[in-house]
């Protein structure tokens, strides 16, 4: 119910000034794309076999992607749900989470490493006298490339939703003697068709936006994605009508996406499994227990031995010569200063976001009005980075240098990209606060900065912390954006590890790698400890 009490419009003045820096970006790059588009250019766009042929794939390959992740999650969750007791299959929990949050060029580069031509696979191949051929390049690539990142993180939910079935369930289960299939169709499935959709709508979104893996492992224009093509469409042919058209398509179908996931999806839990155990009924029979072998061992070849193929050749490289690289050390100061801007940008614009949400909603009762103010913070899945990044060039390239502004430009659009995981973050841990205090601090009188600096920062900033190390990570990561603008004077860690696999220096790749993992998990440790309070806890 929602609490009536008197709100001053001063307490709207964050959450406007969050609106319109979001809708600046994303104004600025629709004025872009406006300028190039008309009904004739996306008639055309559906006429043109190369666009369509390019939209095709892109639906096709997120959705096999999808289709793949949630189907061999299944098994994995159960056997980790059955066999959570294990020390190895803990751990393969803990890193699940590690698996789904690794920067994308960092999760490539580990599977070049198991997959390309010189790697783990076929090194033991030819120990075998066996030749797999080239597979990595093309849709096989992007497929083991998606259910290194997606598979992980569909399992994690699965877990998450089997450890909510009561130890009472599972007694009843013992007592009725149930049998496999039964305790699969009466319990298990249950809890996971509950969490099925609104996980396969997330993956299908990420894969379908999924530039780095494309770009890197696509091998050409036969299994490239929308975000790709107009990349290359601008930065390489500079055919500014045909980047336009593929945008244009690209808007329509994730709209569309984005009108999907608001019907079907509800909020995921970011937070790992409980580790609760429970006494299942089926966890001493041999079926099951092979059964349970089989799928953690798959699941160990899909997302462990990648991620032994990021650290192990990191390790590796780290000599005194490549650590004396400067433009190693260029590109991550480039990397560590536009992440953490970002990063602040984001959280400012998502606590101010939020706060006027709160205001909508719980005191005012204009819950639609709260919701699609919050939905503004998500519209990247509408207008994807790359897709900012395109229009943002087409609108300032006759006004300013857009190569020599790429800091501000990749700062502004990374701050919007992260925000969804900002606001996922903050949103409970904002409805908490209102829901306990909104009342007490009408009551005593407390109101704005007294509010904000003695009751309601105190209850956010854990939440805030993990929000902005998260978010900072996420934009050191990223590599859609400063692709379309990085130069030689300016470029980040990704893209410097991106152009060094391209030239197959794959040593000096790893060395990149092994920077960028210590500055992505460096930001979380330090900006959630030292932002979230918790440096003396």
């Amino acid at each position: 119910m929602p609490f009536a009490g008197p709100v001053p419009a001063r307490r709207f003045v964050p959450g406007i000034a969050g609106l319109a820096a979001i809708l600046a970006v994303v104004a600025s790059a629709g004025v872009g794309l406006a300028a190039h588009a008309s009904g004739r250019t996306l008639a055309g766009a559906l006429s043109d076999g190369y666009v369509i042929r390019v939209a095709g794939f892109t639906v096709f390959q997120a959705g096999l992607s999808t289709l793949l992740s949630v189907m061999l999650a299944i098994p994995f969750a159960r056997a980790a749900h059955r066999r959570r007791h294990l020390i190895a299959v803990r751990a393969m929990l803990a890193l699940a989470s590690l698996a789904f949050v690794t920067p994308v060029i960092i999760g490539v580069f580990g599977i070049v490493e198991l997959h390309g031509r010189a790697g783990w696979v076929h090194q033991g191949a030819a120990m075998l006298g066996l030749d797999p051929g080239s597979y990595i390049y093309g849709l096989t690539g992007i497929l083991i490339a998606h259910l290194f990142f997606n598979m992980p993180f569909a399992a994690r939910n699965m877990v998450h939703a089997l450890d909510g079935v009561t130890p009472e369930t599972w007694r009843l289960a013992a007592q009725l003697g149930f049998n496999q299939r039964q305790i699969f169709r009466l319990i298990e499935w249950p809890a996971l068709r509950a969490v099925l959709f609104p996980t396969a709508a997330v993956i299908f979104a990420l894969c379908f936006t999924s530039f780095a893996v494309v770009l890197t492992l696509g091998g050409g224009p036969r299994a490239t994605i929308l975000e790709v093509a107009i990349y290359q469409a601008l930065r390489f042919e500079f055919d500014i009508d045909r980047a336009v058209a593929l945008a244009l398509v690209q808007i329509v179908l994730a709209g569309t996406l984005a009108g999907m996931i608001a019907a079907w999806a509800r909020a995921l839990p970011l937070e790992p499994p409980s580790g609760r155990r429970h006494e299942r009924p089926d966890i001493a029979s041999l079926g099951p227990r092979v059964f349970d072998g089989a799928a953690i061992l798959l699941a160990a070849l899909i997302f462990i031995l990648p991620l032994a193929g990021i650290v192990l050749p990191s390790l590796a490289a780290l000599t005194p010569e490549r650590l004396e690289d400067p433009a190693l050390w260029r590109a991550a100061g480039w990397s560590a200063a536009i992440a953490l801007t970002a990063g602040l940008i984001s959280l400012t614009i998502g606590l101010g976001l939020l706060h006027a949400v709160r205001e909508l909603g719980p005191r005012l009762g204009l819950v639609r009005a709260a919701a699609a103010l919050e939905g503004v913070g998500s519209i990247v899945l509408v207008t994807p980075p790359v897709l900012l990044g395109a229009g943002l060039f087409l609108a300032l390239r006759h006004e300013i240098d857009v190569f020599a502004s790429a800091p501000a430009l990749v700062i502004a659009v990374n701050a919007i990209a992260v925000l969804p995981f900002v606001l996922r973050f903050l949103g409970p841990a904002m409805r908490r606060t209102a829901a306990l205090d909104d009342r007490l601090c009408f009551s005593l009188g407390i109101d704005g900065w007294a509010r904000w600096r003695l009751i309601d920062w105190p209850q956010l900033r854990p939440a805030a912390g993990t929000a902005l190390g998260v978010a900072t990570a996420m934009a050191a990561g990223d590599l859609g954006v400063i692709a379309l603008f990085g130069s030689p004077d300016i470029t980040t860690l990704p893209l410097l590890i991106y152009q060094r696999m391209g030239a197959y220096r794959m040593e000096d790749a790893a060395m990149g790698v092994a920077v960028l993992m210590l500055i992505a998990g460096g930001l979380i440790i330090v900006l959630e400890r030292i932002a979230g309070g918790r440096a003396h806890a």
